[in-house]
């Protein structure tokens, strides 16, 4: 059975049967009805992907592969804020009429900083040290940048990423101090995985493990019962993801280089109600 699916199930069961409920307290979000979107969580989540193993993605339902990655290329590769630039819908709620976002997310990834090496912006720097300096402690990136956080539209959730090579192998902590965990876990899980592989690609380097660390692991109390079904769901053995070998250029790759076999899963949770 699939190693996700596994991580899935038990992170789930573990908020539901023994997280912190906040019904009592006054809470920001709001469903589209206006009611308090109140939530029960679990804090300091972490969950280990090995990326030499499978492709953690969910057999339980699907995960939409190819949007998943597209969104993590419009932060990483495009360094965009703007959601004309991106193929799907997610972010619609929070742009202005312009389109964009704000200074967050992809604008933080696209600022030039200063270093003895030249000027990089945060993914190139990255890049950089991978191929010249890979044993490097210093190998990261941060988007909660507080001096713009008045000017972002929604605060980073998934903010910082930490690049370690053991050996060949490359691996990465993705930091994250909130996942609505229905809604959005296996997506970031996706997304950075496939990050991971690409930048591995790029660097000659293999893929090692991608460690998740959610401070604030929430099911909100509309998404319970449907996570409670989910979670009940015939598991099947990971997918193949292939991807395009032929890519040496992180700013090459596209959507359409990464392609899924053999995914069996469930059907889809449709209408998932978002709190805002």
């Amino acid at each position: 059975m699939s190693k996700a699916d596994e991580l899935f199930v038990t992170m789930c069961r573990d908020i539901i049967e023994n997280g912190w409920a906040d019904t009592e307290c006054d809470v920001r979000p709001k469903w589209e009805d206006g009611t308090p979107a109140h939530t029960i969580k679990k804090f300091g989540v972490v969950n280990r992907y090995d990326l030499s193993k499978e492709f953690p993605i969910l057999t339980l339902r699907p995960t939409y592969l190819k949007s998943a990655i597209d969104e993590i290329l419009w932060i990483w590769q495009k360094k965009s804020n703007n959601i004309k630039d991106l193929n799907s819908h997610i972010w619609d709620s929070w742009a202005d009429e312009n389109g964009s976002i704000g200074k967050a997310y992809g604008y933080q990834m696209g600022v030039k900083h200063k270093y003895p090496e030249g000027e990089f912006d945060q993914v190139d720097r990255v890049l950089f040290d991978l191929k010249n300096n890979p044993y490097s402690r210093r190998i990261m990136t941060n988007i909660y940048v507080h001096q713009d956080l008045s000017e972002m539209n929604l605060y980073p959730c998934a903010y910082s990423v930490t690049f370690n090579v053991s050996g060949n192998k490359l691996n990465a902590v993705l930091n994250q101090r909130s996942q609505d965990v229905l809604a959005a876990n296996n997506w970031n899980v996706v997304q950075y995985s496939a990050l991971l592989l690409m930048f591995a690609q790029v660097s000659g380097l293999e893929a090692g493990e991608l460690v998740h660390v959610i401070a604030d692991a929430h099911i909100y109390d509309r998404h319970i019962p449907i996570v409670k079904e989910l979670i009940s769901r015939q598991q099947f053995a990971a997918p193949n993801l292939v991807m395009n070998k032929d890519i040496k250029n992180f700013y090459d790759f596209t959507v359409d280089d990464f392609v899924l076999e053999n995914y069996q899963k469930g059907e889809q949770v449709k209408n998932i109600p978002i709190a805002i």
